[in-house]
């Protein structure tokens, strides 16, 4: 389903047109788990750079091959967990469709303190995922499906150092955009 074109057509007219918006993620953009590279097609066309971490190997070699005439574009194969990266190297961040992947909420809480690391102060953070869903659990059988509870995630991007956060929930699952606190 992820890697299909009719998967590609939701990210592409739907799913990050309502989880983008109007939202400035400057010009140096770090996206965790691009998978197959749906909203990677999306990205890469609209900012300057765009980093994308993805753990898997299997992935991350497809997208090495397939984003390599791309010279605005850098796959790295890592762990959002522990990024090897500066703090504050990125002007923003997005993480789409993936999050429910994370095994853990320690784990998923680990990736948003690191991606709040890495970007500035004033980044901003676009997030999206599905909510939980028996179907969607069902197709995920012999894989992870760790949907985050929407409600949650206001208190949990805040123990990130995010503030001014923002969540919404629709009918393509929920949206959160946050932005990284001033340094201490």
């Amino acid at each position: 389903m992820c890697g299909s074109d009719e998967w590609r057509a939701l990210m592409r007219d739907s799913i990050l047109p309502s989880a983008i918006g109007n939202v400035d993620l400057g010009d140096d953009i770090l996206e965790v788990g691009p998978g197959y590279g749906a909203t990677t097609d999306v990205l890469c066309e609209l900012r300057a750079r765009l980093t994308s971490v993805e753990i898997d190997e299997e992935l991350a070699a497809l997208l090495e091959e397939r984003f390599a005439s791309k010279s605005n574009v850098t796959i790295v194969r890592g762990d959002a967990t522990a990024l090897e990266f500066p703090d504050g190297r990125f002007t923003g961040a997005a993480s789409f469709t993936m999050l429910h992947h994370v095994p853990t909420p320690e784990l998923q809480d680990r990736l948003f303190a690191e991606v709040g690391r890495v970007l500035r102060p004033g980044a901003r953070l676009v997030a999206s995922d599905g909510v939980y869903d028996a179907q969607v659990e069902a197709a995920h059988e012999g894989d992870t499906y760790n949907p985050v509870d929407p409600a949650a995630l206001p208190d949990r991007l805040r123990a990130a150092g995010f503030e001014d956060i923002d969540v919404r929930v629709s009918d393509l699952g929920w949206t959160a955009v946050a932005t990284r606190g001033a340094s201490d």
